[in-house]
């Protein structure tokens, strides 16, 4: 299964360790997930973390490492822009990527992007309603 994992539910995963964001992550260290990403979404998780003071964070070099790997990630270096008119056009980047990468889901807790509910198919919901609609 494809997905593209919004910011706010990736940085949520690291501050709660039995939350739905961090149950969504370990699904994808354990293989049963592929990652979309771009390194635009890349460099945005990395910027949060380092801004909330997560630098040197074992978590976080794992997933640098994670990301060196590309354990489960499928990497579009090149996406197609979309143009589309959405309260906070920064989100526009989850939903390229899941075009490029033909997800099945963007998972994210942005109500901005839940309001759409999907694009092209693609579903967009929260990390509780993917939980409830997956079958691991």
């Amino acid at each position: 299964m494809k997905v593209v994992i919004d910011t706010n539910v990736f940085i949520s995963s690291f501050f709660k360790h039995s939350t739905n964001p961090r149950k969504i992550i370990d699904l994808w260290k354990i293989g049963k997930l592929d990652v979309c990403l771009t390194k635009e979404i890349i460099g945005e998780y990395l910027e949060v973390l380092m801004r909330l003071g997560l630098a040197g964070e074992p978590e976080l070099q794992e997933f640098i490492r994670i990301f060196e790997r590309k354990e489960n990630i499928l990497y579009f270096n090149m996406v197609q822009k979309i143009d589309l008119e959405i309260d906070d056009s920064d989100d526009l980047k989850f939903i390229e990527c899941a075009v490029a990468g033909k997800a099945n889901y963007i998972i994210s807790g942005d109500k901005h992007l839940l309001n759409l509910k999907e694009y092209d198919g693609i579903q967009i919901i929260s990390p509780s309603e993917f939980l409830a609609v997956i079958d691991f």
